[in-house]
């Protein structure tokens, strides 16, 4: 299993840019493109063929956008992991978009180790922002107090440090980050983000990022 290829699939409208991706991909020993598509409609049924672990999505095209492809996607295929290349940076496309399923979101200004780190963080489970999008996304107002956040909770409240690390996790953090950050162990970094899912009843990375943006621990 380590040693297998991390499958991809491009979606871009443009030649240039497909080309100019695989071209930044085709030397990484852990990765294979496996197939490339014009538009989300044509995304949809060659994934549903080729099975890919990460889909590399833009959000302008013809037929099908970025923003439908990935929501279908989340409902037809949820093993499937999509991190958005885009041009755009607007707050609003990038909420729209983790709302849709995507686990993370890059400019396609990054470079080729960025993005090759991307894929991987993505595939791993965990969610990845590049630094202009973070930027766009992350920098708001502080926290609302935690007794409204608590309340915001449907069930059982998070506690103060449950709510450190969702946080840090929403903000794409491994759990290894999280540990160094808090000053704790992994195993207790792990011990909480696991009783995060449980209280939360959400399983995914992408998931948890909603939940932060919808109750503003992010916002």
């Amino acid at each position: 299993m380590a040693n297998e290829k991390i499958r991809v699939v491009l979606v871009d409208d443009h030649a240039l840019v497909q080309e100019g991706i695989i071209a930044r991909l085709e030397n990484e020993p852990s990765m294979d493109v496996v197939g490339a598509a014009n538009n989300g409609a044509e995304a949809l049924q060659l994934i549903a063929k080729l099975k890919p672990d990460v889909v590399l999505m833009d959000i302008s095209m013809p037929v099908m956008n970025g923003f439908e492809a990935t929501e279908r996607l989340r409902a037809e295929q949820p093993d499937v992991r999509v991190l958005i290349l885009s041009m755009h940076e607007s707050r609003e496309y990038i909420l729209k978009l983790i709302q849709c399923g995507a686990s993370g979101y890059v400019l396609k200004d990054v470079s080729a180790s960025e993005l090759v780190n991307a894929i991987k963080t993505v595939d791993s489970g965990a969610t990845y922002f590049s630094a202009g999008v973070s930027q766009s996304l992350f920098s708001q107002p502080e926290l609302q107090p935690q007794a409204e956040v608590n309340a915001a909770s449907a069930s059982e409240p998070l506690t103060g440090r449950e709510i450190e690390v969702l946080r840090l996790l929403a903000n794409g953090a491994s759990n290894k980050a999280v540990a160094r950050e808090l000053d704790i162990s992994v195993r207790t970094a792990e011990t909480h983000r696991q009783n995060i899912k449980n209280k939360l009843d959400i399983h995914s990375a992408a998931g948890l990022v909603r939940y932060a943006i919808e109750h503003k621990l992010i916002d």
